[in-house]
């Protein structure tokens, strides 16, 4: 039996669930609304983070080798320009992305034209990522087997053969697993990016969503990145996992 007591507890109860029930009717009900430009947010995201993706492998693998290669005991030992490398690519590191956006800012313009936008969010999108990846292909390489090295190199075999025949091969796995990372990392970072209108869903989220006061756009925004993040990373898994049992 009921204590007359909680009568206002229950109803309580049943509001707050009636009304939440209510407020995932109405983001229902308001999504095919915000769903033009949702998908215009989404297409700059993708476009920002291909991109940077693209630029951070072709910067950011010739530099992780170049950090195994030249270490002591490494292809081509280079302790200076070791020291030099890991320097840069620690300072690249180091940097909170929203600080690197700030500071990059008449690069960008001198690069692109403009600081807003997608397209130019790509510049410092790509300059934070490349020090990140770097360190996850200098981390894959050295996971190679020594011995296979050395064998290779006994045999006569030029340090661009090795690099491109026996390291890279071997640590593909961890090297997929590394670029997975760093897609993740980029799609947090394109959403900061929409803090200095870099476009994206992170700008959708800042203008519709966070100054409008629309929560709807704040949850719609969410719920893609959280998509956008699954694939990548659901793609990445299985990429590895084929690689892992050849």
């Amino acid at each position: 039996m009921t204590n007359p007591t909680d009568a206002p507890t229950l109803a309580a109860s049943a509001a707050d669930g009636g009304s939440a029930w209510g407020a995932i009717v109405a983001f229902v009900q308001d999504w095919p609304n915000m769903w033009p430009s949702l998908w215009l947010g989404t297409q700059d995201t993708v476009y920002m983070v291909v991109w940077a993706t693209l630029i951070s492998v072709l910067v950011g693998l010739p530099l992780g080798v170049l950090l195994v290669s030249t270490d002591r005991g490494g292809l081509t030992p280079a302790p200076a320009v070791r020291a030099v490398l890991s320097a840069v690519v620690n300072i690249g590191r180091s940097l909170p992305f929203i600080v690197l956006m700030v500071a990059v800012l008449s690069l960008t313009r001198f690069l692109v034209g403009t600081t807003l936008g997608p397209t130019a969010a790509i510049v410092p999108l790509s300059i934070g990522a490349i020090p990140f990846f770097a360190r996850l292909v200098e981390t894959s390489l050295r996971e190679v087997d020594r011995g296979v090295v050395e064998a290779a190199h006994a045999m006569g075999t030029r340090r661009f053969t090795i690099v491109g025949k026996v390291l890279l091969p071997e640590a593909l796995p961890g090297l997929i697993a590394g670029l997975v990372m760093t897609v993740v990392a980029l799609i947090s970072y394109s959403a900061m990016a929409g803090a200095i209108g870099g476009g994206g869903l992170g700008d959708l989220a800042i203008r519709e969503g966070y100054q409008r006061f629309n929560d709807h756009y704040l949850w719609a925004t969410v719920i893609l990145l959280i998509v956008i993040v699954q694939i990548a990373q659901s793609i990445g898994d299985l990429l590895v996992r084929r690689l892992s049992r050849r």
